[in-house]
């Protein structure tokens, strides 16, 4: 009775330490997509700058 005991508190402990482990990973790429969102917002904004200037420009010389 005592290594059934043992057994199963082995399991519940390794299966606790998987959930803890897919939640640390969902936490991740959470975080992975947020940077990748704010790389292309600024891509975006840098893009937008870059196109009033080149406007300007353009204005300027005519």
């Amino acid at each position: 009775e005592e290594e059934e005991e043992r057994r199963r508190r082995r399991k519940k402990k390794k299966e606790e330490e998987e959930k803890k482990e897919e939640e640390g990973e969902g936490e991740e790429e959470e975080e992975e997509e947020e940077e990748e969102e704010e790389e292309e917002e600024e891509v975006e904004e840098e893009e937008e700058e870059e196109e009033a200037l080149l406007i300007r420009y353009i204005f300027f010389c005519f």
